[in-house]
């Protein structure tokens, strides 16, 4: 399938991000990103986007019917800014000479290196 250009529908959809694609039989795909298990075919994108929001609002109903919540879209989420990350003990170390080089923390060092490594 060739990929098309991300379309978001982020009322329509809870806050979660829609992909489309084409198929080699010019049948268009569309399912949400952060859950893929979602999804919806249609002859047009439009099609395709109506019968993905008929599915989504399915799903949320089996949730419901099933004593689950909802899950939330992590565009949604709050975060506190706090997480741990396990990694090989050769690149902590790397991590925490370049820190003490530099003059700062090495959470200092990790969060910048990880905010260069995003779109914020």
């Amino acid at each position: 399938m060739k990929k098309k250009p991300r379309v978001a529908k982020q009322d329509l959809f809870d806050g979660y991000g829609v992909e489309l694609f084409i198929d080699e039989d010019n049948d268009w795909l569309a399912h949400l990103t952060e859950l893929p298990s979602i999804s919806a075919f249609g002859s047009s994108p439009q099609a395709a986007l109506k019968e993905l929001a008929a599915a989504w609002e399915l799903a949320k109903e089996s949730y419901a019917a099933n004593g689950l919540e909802i899950p939330v879209a992590p565009a949604r989420r709050e975060y506190r800014g706090v997480f741990q990350v396990r990694i090989d003990k050769r690149v902590h170390r790397a991590l925490a000479i370049e820190a003490e080089r530099a003059g700062v923390s090495l959470n200092a060092l990790v969060a910048e290196k990880l905010a260069k490594s995003t779109d914020i």
